[in-house]
């Protein structure tokens, strides 16, 4: 019982930090030796208090990496490394940045102020940057023709 008492002392002071999955909590518990068995029935206690909620920690990642300018495709991914798989993260776009157009285009404008005229390779070093942001290559592919015709506005 002891034991107990000591994860659900540790899980709380990194939940009073900053929202951590479920996967996140686990790990951190595993490395300071816990049995797997006790913390995972210290985190579903947690759980059910509202202390702990997968779906809370996601929409705050998700909301954080979108203002840092990372797309979907990135925010998945990190999502399901940390053991949360069903998230909408269409919702949370839309409060943060509108579309994923509007995050996409807030990302090239902040990376690529001076708007001249791209050549090839000018464009392939631009998508490589937007695609390790976490974006898809149709979405900037989209993105490059609206600026090609000289349409600001998405």
């Amino acid at each position: 019982m002891n034991d107990d008492k000591e994860i659900y002392n540790v899980c709380l002071r990194l939940l009073a930090r900053r929202e951590h999955s479920r996967k996140e909590l686990l790990n951190k518990c595993l490395i300071k030796g816990y049995d797997k068995s006790d913390i995972l029935a210290v985190i579903e206690d947690l759980a059910r208090q509202g202390w702990q909620d997968d779906l809370r920690y996601a929409e705050s990642y998700a909301r954080h990496r979108i203002q840092k300018g990372y797309g979907p495709v990135s925010i998945i991914c990190q999502l399901q490394q940390n053991g949360v798989n069903a998230v909408d993260l269409e919702d949370i776009v839309e409060t943060v940045a509108g579309s994923w157009m509007d995050a996409l285009a807030q990302v090239y404008d902040k990376k690529y102020k001076h708007n001249k005229r791209m050549d090839r390779q000018e464009w392939a070093k631009r998508s490589r940057f937007l695609m390790q942001r976490g974006f898809p290559a149709a979405m900037i592919s989209l993105l490059f023709n609206r600026l090609d015709s000289n349409n600001p506005k998405f």
